[in-house]
């Protein structure tokens, strides 16, 4: 059987290659094309060489992928594997989001203590996630946050130094770095997560219908539709990497569910909410951005510029 040689782009950190090699196989499994007919893409992006800043503050999630949109776009690579959670809600025309893989577990782990309630009047916290600042300091004002940048054994090396009380964590990262008991997971219901978190997507350029088909069989379709309602939400809010946003939405009973919350950058206000709709429903994020936007506090509502 003839099969394609095909390259594949990634970001080169631990995790990004794990998930990089998720795609592959499934794409192998799914065509019955052997493993040598992708090739892996390391590609340094901005987002990785600069660890001692904020990334809201130098560029946004465009840093995770200026540098794959310009491999793509140029032909150096034939796709790009992402975490969902890490890519700009609005992408060049010229990309499309082809297919998502099964979404993993979407919850935050704490890391370095059994529970939020167990850690210490004004413990610190190491987290550069303004939706993670404002979540834990509306629980507890009392905290301290600190930026923590960098790959996941970065970040749990700091917290074993001591260097913080404790941090967070995506679950689903530690899940496929083979670290499933590190940390203890946070119910939705207690931090709601981000956009997106727990989904890994495969982009390829919007004209090339061959690639577009390939990558169709290894679609994941529920993960795909509710991320893109949560993408949708922030889209319709105007959100950026300095807005506190928490969202999930899940396919229940044949319909399409999403909780969402807005926060004050230090959790001092905030607004929830939740709707339901049809799987075809293109308006449900907009009409609960409005509800949200106009329920929220002043402090909320000017983070957001809808």
């Amino acid at each position: 059987m003839t099969q394609p040689q095909l390259k594949l782009g990634t970001r080169g950190s631990p995790l990004a290659l794990v998930q990089a090699n998720m795609v592959r196989d499934a794409l192998c499994t799914a065509h019955g094309w052997d493993i040598g007919a992708i090739e892996i893409v390391p590609i340094k992006t901005t987002g990785d060489r600069v660890q001692d800043v904020a990334l809201a503050e130098i560029g946004g999630k465009a840093l995770w992928t200026k540098e794959l949109d310009r491999a793509l776009l140029s032909g150096e690579v034939d796709f790009a594997v992402h975490s969902m959670k890490d890519v700009e809600t609005a992408r060049p025309v010229e990309i499309a989001i082809a297919a998502m893989l099964p979404r993993a577990d979407v919850r935050d782990r704490l890391i370095g203590a059994p529970s939020i309630a167990s850690l210490r009047q004004g413990a610190v916290i190491g987290t550069s996630s303004p939706r993670r600042v404002a979540q834990l300091k509306r629980m507890r004002p009392d905290f301290e946050t600190v930026l923590f940048r960098g790959n996941v054994d970065t970040r749990l090396a700091k917290v074993a130094a001591g260097e913080v009380d404790a941090s967070m964590l995506a679950a689903a990262g530690l899940d496929r770095l083979g670290r499933p008991d590190v940390g203890v997971g946070i119910e939705t219901d207690v931090m709601l997560p981000a956009p997106a978190q727990g989904a890994v997507g495969i982009e390829a350029r919007a004209g090339d219908a061959t690639i577009l088909g390939w990558l169709a069989a290894i679609d994941h379709e529920a993960t795909h539709l509710c991320v893109l309602v949560e993408r949708a939400l922030l889209a319709a809010l105007v959100a950026d990497c300095h807005s506190p946003v928490a969202a999930l939405a899940v396919i229940d009973d044949g319909t399409v569910f999403i909780r969402a919350e807005l926060f004050a950058e230090d959790g001092s206000a905030h607004v929830t909410g939740e709707m339901r709709g049809a799987v075809d429903d293109g308006t449900l994020s907009e009409r609960l951005a409005a509800d949200l936007l106009a329920r929220a506090p002043e402090s909320v509502r000017r983070l957001f510029s809808a």
